[in-house]
């Protein structure tokens, strides 16, 4: 069985990843990238870990980079969601602090870019969003990061509160990777 290295130690996307790669033939393993996120996009970034992992090992190599970004807020936290506080209640704090007199319903969407480095390819990225609308937490216990905050109103819930594979039809890293199992660029892996 062929093996691709995720550039990520977040034991959620490590799961997602999981979930929807399951039918792929492929071995996921995590791998932590020893980067710094630098890059202005979360293309950038996304090709920045995917790369510094291939680089690294020598195997195939898939990384993400992914953000919330509110629309009252101009985008705000966009590329710094992860990294905007150090406990994901600090986060959602910071988060409703910026909206406290900023009339609902509180638009955002979900953004979630990633990366195929294949050693001695090109390395191609693919880009997925989710919109929707922020909420105040909510916990159904399933999800991580904003997820408990973010309400898909399509389906009634916040991603927390739904089921894995429900949220795996909805989710902005789901689009993305749907786009690259679509083009066909897992094959490079095998």
């Amino acid at each position: 069985m062929a093996r691709l290295l995720i550039a990520s130690g977040n034991p959620g996307k490590l799961r997602e990843y999981g979930r929807l790669l399951a039918g792929s033939g492929l071995e996921l393993v995590g791998r932590e990238p020893a980067v710094e996120e630098t890059e202005g996009t979360y293309v950038g970034n996304a090709v920045q870990k995917a790369e510094a992992v291939a680089t690294l090992t020598g195997a195939p190599a898939l990384g993400d980079d992914s953000g919330l970004e509110v629309e009252a807020l101009g985008g705000f936290p966009g590329l710094r969601s992860a990294r905007l506080a150090g406990t994901q209640e600090e986060r959602h704090r910071i988060l409703f602090e910026r909206l406290t007199g900023v009339p609902r319903p509180w638009r955002a969407r979900f953004v979630c870019s990633v990366a195929l480095a294949v050693p001695g390819q090109p390395t191609r990225s693919f880009t997925g969003e989710c919109g929707g609308e922020l909420v105040e937490p909510r916990s159904g216990g399933r999800g991580f990061g904003y997820d408990p905050v973010f309400f898909v109103p399509e389906v009634g819930r916040t991603f927390d509160e739904m089921e894995p594979d429900e949220k795996d039809r909805w989710s902005h890293r789901a689009a993305a990777l749907l786009a690259l199992l679509d083009s066909g660029a897992l094959a490079a892996v095998r």
